[in-house]
């Protein structure tokens, strides 16, 4: 059993009847998930995630203080703090005053910390700014139960990213690609500059992780989830083993020559997809070409005239 599931079981064996028999007239204020920094988060956790955050427990979202109180919410803090601390032979650490991944807290205070908003409405410079990993951690696990639906709606509206936004963010990451990967790589090689050319691969390849997320219409996770995650993807998931072939193997001249191959095919096939959905008018494997295309089909002229690189 994964976190995420655990959490899930525990909330209904112990947090949802404790919330009926105790706070029965709180009950249609709350909602409880698990969602947050973690790999458990996401359901990635296994084996040797065990040594930390493993534990039973979940969150419990509160409106706020017009809604309930502090007073309740102290109440609801304590009754939190009492339910088992042992469950399926997994022992719970003592609820921390801070850094706390589990427990009590309010919508707006966590969406703040997640996403620099209390309500999931951004800024088209939030929207960019912010790092997809935050976004992503804003937005994943599971909501096991939402009386308002504040929660599940905030999470809703951070997930639509809008179209502009991502047209922006989709310009900067292919024109780097085509800088990293099409360009300076081979250009490294030739200086005999090996470490740089291995630096360009790396930048090449995060790029493409996230273009990739892009098409997707989802939110890159943070780096040590990105690969896992990728190849979850509906679209372009594939890409992910060559990706990882890009940046494990060496430079010598034989195989070198190969990752110029492997990139120029990897720029195909993205290009094909970004025809494919209508984002470019251009053909041909050129990704700075395609860059610009997705960019001039940006509505927002203020967001249009940003830099081509503000959506990185």
């Amino acid at each position: 059993m994964n976190g995420l599931e655990m959490a899930k079981t525990y909330f209904e064996a112990y947090g949802l009847p404790m919330l009926e028999e105790q706070f029965p007239h709180l009950l249609p204020s709350l909602a409880a998930g698990l969602t947050g920094s973690g790999s458990e988060c996401y359901g990635y956790d296994d084996a040797l995630s065990r040594d930390h955050d493993y534990e039973p427990g979940f969150c419990l979202f509160l409106p706020d203080e017009a809604v309930i109180s502090r007073k309740e919410a102290f109440a609801l803090e304590r009754a939190y703090a009492a339910l088992p601390k042992s469950f399926m032979g997994i022992e719970r650490t003592p609820v921390r005053p801070v850094g706390q991944r589990r427990g009590v807290f309010r919508i707006s205070e966590f969406f703040m910390e997640k996403a620099g908003t209390p309500d999931g409405v951004l800024s088209a410079d939030q929207w960019l700014s912010i790092p997809d990993a935050a976004l992503a951690e804003a937005t994943n696990g599971a909501v096991f139960y939402d009386g308002p639906g504040q929660l599940t709606g905030i999470r809703e509206r951070l997930r639509n990213r809008p179209e502009d936004i991502r047209r922006k963010k989709l310009c900067a990451n292919l024109l780097l690609m085509n800088q990293s990967g099409q360009y300076n790589y081979s250009r490294c090689l030739g200086h005999g500059e090996n470490a740089a050319a291995q630096m360009a691969l790396a930048e090449y390849v995060r790029h493409c992780i996230q273009v990739v997320f892009l098409l997707n219409h989802a939110y890159m996770p943070f780096y040590k989830w990105m690969f896992r995650a990728m190849r979850g993807l509906p679209k372009l998931s594939l890409l992910a083993e060559v990706l990882e072939y890009l940046i494990t193997t060496d430079n010598e001249p034989d195989i070198s020559r190969e990752k110029m191959d492997v990139i120029q095919g990897i720029s195909a096939d993205i290009s094909h997809e970004l025809i494919a959905q209508g984002l470019t008018r251009e053909s041909g494997e050129d990704l700075q070409r395609h860059a610009l295309s997705v960019n001039d089909g940006i509505v927002d002229a203020g967001i249009r005239n940003m830099h081509v690189l503000s959506g990185e």
